[in-house]
């Protein structure tokens, strides 16, 4: 593991008990990946079999890593500027990537007796591939990144070294089933040409392992009983008949079968049933523990090992039925579950980085979610690895708007199938079925995403994942689509993806939109700002001074949607609601609180409705979690891992206890997402004006809120005389012994937001008339005294404990007080995982948060803590 992935590794087990103790299964035997290769355009290379003979002049041609698509690979030889600031990338000349480039590199045999394989997957989009001189496939047998072909060389290497190459032709997701940004992002201009998983070089005898997985079988609800069924598929390339014993352990208990096999004739073993009792059962993070099993597998021939397997695998039930109205519902282990998760986005130029893929989905469990949807661009194996390990479930599937759907999808974009697309569809599913079926976390496949597969297309995903045995649930599209033999999807797509305000989300009563009922697949307010350090970062000053003047103009990192290319809805709302900026800072701050209501509403509504008799919210996935780079909307955390408002606003809402405002019934409700009854709970409201004159209080005692999800009503607010047109309330929820367990302010205003639902369009609702939200500005200043104290923590981490605390004298509350670890220099420490952030405290009050994060990330400077609230002016404290 390299250095940077132990520390990272290091600071997620510190932030997630259990993970470092974690089974992994570690690299499978006898296989390794092609470490990296020279690349160069295919217009500088007369001769294609001459590239890959050892020995070929490679002068002049750029080093890249074991995974690189040809932009990304040029970019860190330094031809180009950074993609992510301003619109560099928009100034990259595309002539270049209209051609083939070639990857070229050596491998070394040192036993030519032996058998050697090549495994290729990932390719962005085809290739012919080449090996000492010989093409050994070519780019209509190596088509799409999610085939997999074991590529049988041995006639053409000899030992010592050898010659490797791939000729990569360009990618165009609209003709090819590949992966594309559709609008998610700016398309880099090479279109992600390239390798984008690792090439590995297999060697065996003449008897070779492939496919080994284990089907499991749980008893359920019970758990106290589990079946596995383990499977490989044992093949002889030689020219003669071969009896070869397979044998192994399946979680540590034996298992042996003989296999008569003719030449070049494949089998498919099947060992006798293992029973175990009272099983080590997977669990999604938060609902018990993450086991791992290990399946080890060897076939010998003549006493001689020939090849061997060594994979993972978690006990665990997944089922996904229709309820009642008709919501997808997941229950995983016989227990319900709310699926909260958010959209996953690799790297813009998808470069692979395993710690950097820990950090996010720590993210995901710092902020309260448990699952992350994949559209497309699915991971490699290490990040269902982490995913495991982590207890984060995946909602893996095919992406929209391109060819994947482009026999379904009418005028949209992608073009219809050819008879050539349909193998290549199938033996994509194929290839991820059979990666994926062992990872417990991988809860669904989505086949569909805006739209569902006709009849044919359906049969042929259908047919891979039954040969594959294929343990979870299959949903047919992401959208209220059904498809000939699955039937209905259960899930909605109704959006919105632009600005909506709070209240939207408890809505019902419209069928066609995206309030919290059944199972939301992809919806949010849309634009998300970063904080001002990641702003500064990613723009310039003179796009800057855009981005707060004039919202509705052209956003280069947006979108390349027109749909989505601005900010002109969001910006009429924040001037609507909270009054026109004055500034950047002040476009800042404000669109920050916009964000905290937005999500936190959003999460709160769907959390609430879970167990509702009738629509109930099965899930929901924010779109989106991340952003593939620096962005100006659908993430809850940006490209360099910041965390703004409405990070905050999700991670306040996913409270596992949580005490809440429900702004369709102007009433406090509690939110028991824990595994057991919470009792003895008492919940006050406070409700205050903008001069910190108090207008309301009630609290309700001794009171129970089931687990799993339940919710109860603590108090019903009312109608309230003599409050200000913006108004603060205080929520606080304490536990049998008085210890405050969940505290949550809300800013309201005596005067609604309206929608016009006549309006609606795919992508937003309409508001009408906007709350009065800008007596914020009319708050007094308040002092805030902080201090900091840093301790180390586990395995190379900083734990800095934060106490605020309110010092003013009168009865203004300091507003919105963020913390962030910061450098000698004042960079942000990032990745960071806080306890709770963006808190609200009145005089006298105090709260103690915490941070934790790499020592490393310090660069060698002392930690500081930043402290800047919405009126308490900003300071740095230092241990």
């Amino acid at each position: 593991m390299p250095g940077r992935l132990l520390a990272v590794a290091a600071l997620t087990a510190a932030l997630i008990p259990g993970l470092a103790g974690a089974a992994s299964a570690g690299p499978e035997p006898g296989q390794a990946a092609i470490p990296g290769y020279l690349i160069q355009s295919s217009a500088k290379v007369s001769d294609d079999a001459s590239v890959s003979k050892p020995g070929f002049d490679a002068k002049g041609w750029y080093p890249v890593g074991s995974q690189s698509t040809v932009y990304a690979g040029l970019l860190a030889n330094g031809r180009y500027s950074d993609p992510f600031y301003s619109t560099n990338m928009k100034n990259v000349p595309t002539a270049d990537f209209k051609v083939p480039w070639w990857y070229r590199a050596d491998i070394k045999v040192a036993d030519p007796t032996q058998r050697t394989y090549l495994d290729v997957s990932g390719v962005l989009s085809k290739a012919d591939v080449w090996v000492n001189g010989t093409r050994v496939a070519t780019k209509d047998e190596v088509n799409g990144p999610y085939t997999r072909h074991d590529l049988d060389v041995t006639k053409q290497v000899h030992e010592g070294v050898n010659s490797v190459a791939f000729k990569v032709y360009p990618n165009d997701p609209n003709n090819d089933l590949s992966m594309g940004w559709i609008d998610w992002a700016q398309t880099p201009p090479d279109q992600n040409m390239g390798l984008a998983r690792e090439v590995l070089v297999r060697h065996s005898g003449p008897v070779a392992l492939r496919g080994a997985h284990v089907v499991t079988k749980l008893n359920v609800p019970a758990l106290d009983h589990a079946d596995l069924t383990a499977k490989a598929d044992v093949r002889n390339d030689s020219d003669s008949a071969v009896r070869a014993t397979v044998s192994g352990t399946v979680a540590g208990k034996p298992v042996s079968q003989d296999v008569s096999l003719a030449a070049h004739e494949k089998k498919t073993v099947t060992f006798p049933v293992i029973g175990v009792d009272k099983p080590q059962v997977w669990w999604p993070a938060g609902m018990g523990g993450q086991p791992m099993q290990q399946l080890d597998l060897t076939a010998t021939v003549g006493g001689t090992a020939s090849d061997a397997s060594r994979s993972s695998f978690g006990i665990r039930d997944v089922k996904a039925p229709l309820n009642s109205s008709g919501g997808r519902q997941y229950v995983v282990n016989g227990k319900p579950l709310m699926i909260k998760g958010g959209g996953w986005s690799p790297d813009l130029l998808l470069r692979w980085d395993a710690g950097r893929a820990a950090d996010k989905l720590a993210y995901v469990k710092n902020l309260g979610l448990n699952t992350v949807r994949l559209e497309g661009h699915i991971e490699p194996d290490a990040f269902f690895d982490l995913a495991d390990r982590m207890g984060v479930l995946t909602m893996p599937g095919w992406e929209c708007c391109d060819k994947w759907e482009g026999q379904v999808n009418g005028d949209e974009k992608g073009e219809p199938w050819t008879e050539a697309d349909y193998p290549i569809a199938k033996a994509s599913m194929t290839a991820e079925a059979e990666r994926l079926r062992d990872h417990p976390s991988v809860l669904s496949f989505h086949i569909g995403s805006d739209f569902a597969p006709d009849a044919r297309i359906e049969k042929g995903y259908l047919d891979a994942l039954s040969a594959a045995d294929w343990p979870a649930a299959v949903i047919s599209a992401a959208s209220a689509k059904a498809s000939p033999k699955l039937g209905p999807s259960g899930m909605k797509m109704n959006g919105p993806y632009d600005y909506v305000p709070p209240n939207y989300w408890y809505d019902k009563a419209h069928k066609d939109a995206g309030g919290a009922w059944n199972f939301n697949s992809e919806t949010s307010a849309g634009p998300d700002i970063p904080t001002m350090d990641t702003l500064k970062r990613m723009m310039t000053p003179a796009e800057l001074e855009t981005l707060w003047k004039n919202p509705a103009a052209p956003q280069y990192h947006r979108s390349e949607s027109e749909t989505f290319a601005n900010l002109k809805i969001f910006g009429d709302a924040l001037a609507g609601r909270y009054g026109k900026p004055t500034s950047l800072d002040d476009f800042v701050r404000k669109a920050q609180l916009a964000q905290y209501e937005n999500v936190r509403a959003e999460f709160e509504s769907h959390s609430r409705n879970f167990t509702d008799s009738k629509d109930p919210s099965t899930g929901l996935i924010y779109w989106m979690l991340n952003s593939g780079w620096t962005s100006l909307h659908w993430q809850l955390f940006d490209a360099y891992l910041d965390q703004n408002g409405s990070y905050f606003g999700a991670k306040k809402a996913n409270e596992p206890l949580h005490i809440q405002y429900s702004y369709d019934t102007k009433s406090a409700e509690v939110v028991n997402s824990t595994t057991k009854k919470a009792s003895g709970l008492t919940a006050t409201v406070e409700l205050f004006n903008t001069d910190g004159t108090k207008k309301f209080s009630k609290t309700k005692k001794d009171f129970s809120v089931n687990g799993g999800g339940a919710h109860a009503k603590a108090l019903d607010i009312g109608s309230v005389s003599g409050l200000s047109s913006t108004y603060l309330a205080k929520l606080v929820l304490t536990d049998s012994a008085g210890k405050e367990v969940s505290r949550n302010v809300y800013w309201l205003s005596t005067k609604d937001d309206k929608l016009n639902w006549s309006k609606s369009d795919w992508y937003y609702t309409p508001t009408s008339s906007y709350a009065d939200l800008s007596g914020l500005s009319k708050l007094g200043a308040a002092k805030v005294g902080a201090t900091a104290t840093s301790a180390p923590g586990p395995d190379g981490t900083t734990v800095t404990t934060v106490k605020l605390t309110n010092t003013s004298s009168g009865k203004t509350p300091a507003f919105m007080v963020d913390a962030h670890m910061v450098d000698s220099a004042g960079t942000p420490v990032l990745p960071v995982s806080w306890s709770d952030n963006q808190v609200s405290l009145w005089p006298g009050e105090s709260v103690t948060i915490t941070a934790t994060y790499r020592t490393a990330d310090l660069h060698g400077s002392a930690p500081s803590v930043r402290v800047a609230g919405w009126n308490t002016g900003t300071q740095t404290v230092q241990d």
